[in-house]
């Protein structure tokens, strides 16, 4: 009776078993995918550290000039982001539903809600909203992810950050201001120091002018985004999509020549003037660029790295005057890693206050993206601690917390290891994360009322044994000779 029993026990356990074995396999058989969906963005630790780093210098240059932080809602009526009507912006734009069974009366989850395409329609829809309430001239700058149902492909993102700036006027707005949107990106683009670069301006005053001097039919909006694509297409496709707007050969000519005209600032005013070209809007695009250029000295920027170019024209319909875009010189196939320009009514959907602007924007996600393939990127910082505490034993953890609680006081970033760990795995993990600064604390150390710290000079690793009380400021003297 026994034996039948432990049988009958073990051909229970064993059928139990087997229908665990099963099911584990069954489990380790459905492979999750769990790759970034495509347009989407994502970065180790390392990679991390320096975008934000680059993120960081950003928006403290736009402080720096008197710019306040804004963040807006990151999704918006539908009706607001189409105010200017739909075309391509509707194709892209990601519509938002409601939780189900948190849907609608009748059961649907539709919405009228959509994710914001980019900062500037919710800029225009903030000012009129709180017209009342703002300071004007008013600065805001917005660091923000938006969202755009691009077609998949590299270098292409249906997620990324736009880091913008934005000057509104009342009524009016200076022309004066259309030069410090330049000379902040060169502030800022000579802190990041990826190597020379180049801002490009041009004037739609200007050109729009010129294109009235041809007595075309064809319209001047429809020629300007032609104008914007001239260094994307090849010349012959640039003249044929001229040819089917209407314009004669004679036509095509004079704006191949006047985009052509190349020179020092003062070198290409000359040869506008010179043109023959008569008429209020195209003496008044001169006459701004002139002021531009020369204000951009006036503030210091250095003019090689600022040039009119009569090709840039920004496609966008909202842009009236001067225009941007920025590029670097020895990547040019990046294309352009900043633009803007200004606008005489941005907000015209929202309110009938006249809110003219002038404003900027950084591409950051693709402009990271393109850098870390050509190798531009530096990302070498595992940790964003400066000092990494390693008690060496779990009676030495209220000693590591204290000196640890001491260093950020004094705003230093500190890392305390708590896992209990041999002492070869702590510094491996120390060895890995290559923070500045070691500070290690044993039984000895505590006896002695000191910390062992690590650093390294010359490529040497130097340890010193200091009094605990004294470590924060040599911790803090060794990181400012650093910097």
């Amino acid at each position: 009776m026994r034996l039948n029993a432990f049988i009958c026990i073990l051909a229970v356990f064993c059928i139990y078993k087997a229908k665990r074995v099963k099911e584990q396999r069954a489990f380790k058989m459905e492979k999750f995918n769990t790759k970034v969906l495509p347009g989407f963005m994502e970065l180790l630790p390392e990679e991390q550290i320096e975008f934000d780093r680059i993120k960081s210098i950003i928006m403290e240059t736009y402080q720096q000039f008197g710019f306040t932080a804004l963040d807006t809602p990151a999704i918006e009526r539908r009706k607001t982001l189409l105010a200017k009507g739909g075309g391509e912006t509707e194709k892209q734009i990601y519509s938002v539903e409601n939780a189900r069974g948190g849907g609608n009366e009748d059961g649907s989850v539709k919405t009228d809600l959509s994710l914001r395409f980019d900062l500037t329609v919710p800029l225009a829809r903030y000012v009129a909203e709180h017209f009342n309430n703002l300071s004007f001239p008013f600065r805001r700058c917005h660091i923000a992810k938006v969202y755009r149902g691009e077609r998949p492909q590299k270098g292409r993102f249906r997620e990324f950050y736009q880091c913008d700036i934005d000057i509104i006027g009342k009524d009016k707005l200076s022309i004066r201001y259309d030069a410090e949107i330049p000379y902040i990106i060169y502030q800022i683009f000579k802190k990041l120091n990826f190597g020379k670069f180049t801002i490009r301006m041009n004037n739609r005053k200007l050109l729009s002018g010129l294109i009235a001097s041809l007595h075309t039919d064809a319209s001047v909006a429809e020629i300007l985004r032609i104008i914007d694509k001239v260094e994307k297409v090849t010349r012959k496709d640039f003249v044929n999509m001229l040819y089917e707007l209407g314009l004669t050969g004679d036509m095509v000519d004079t704006l191949l020549r006047f985009i052509a005209i190349k020179g020092t600032s003062n070198e290409v005013i000359t040869r506008l003037r010179g043109l023959g070209i008569h008429g209020a809007l195209y003496e008044t695009g001169i006459d701004e660029l002139e002021t531009v250029t020369g204000l951009l000295s006036e503030m210091g920027a250095d003019p090689a790295y600022f040039t009119i170019d009569l090709s840039i024209a920004r496609g966008l319909d909202y842009y009236t005057g001067t225009v941007y875009e920025t590029t670097l010189d020895d990547y040019p196939k990046i294309g352009s890693v900043c633009s803007g320009g200004r606008y005489d009514d941005l907000a015209s959907f929202y309110t009938s206050e006249k809110l003219p602007g002038v404003g900027i924007s950084i591409g950051l996600t693709r402009l990271f993206y393109q850098l870390r393939e050509i190798g531009l990127i530096n990302a070498a910082h595992k940790t964003i601690a400066q000092v990494i505490i390693i008690p060496m034993g779990d009676e030495n953890i209220p000693a590591a917390l204290k000196i640890a609680r001491d260093l950020r006081e004094s705003r230093l970033r500190v890392d305390v290891l708590l896992e209990s760990l041999t002492m070869k795995k702590k510094f491996q993990y120390v060895s890995r994360k290559d923070a500045k600064f070691t500070v290690v604390i044993g039984s000895d150390e505590e006896a002695s009322g000191e910390a062992v710290l690590q650093f390294k000079r010359g490529g040497e690793i130097v340890k010193e044994r200091v009094p605990a009380d004294i470590l924060t400021e040599r911790v803090q003297s060794l990181a400012e000779k650093d910097e």
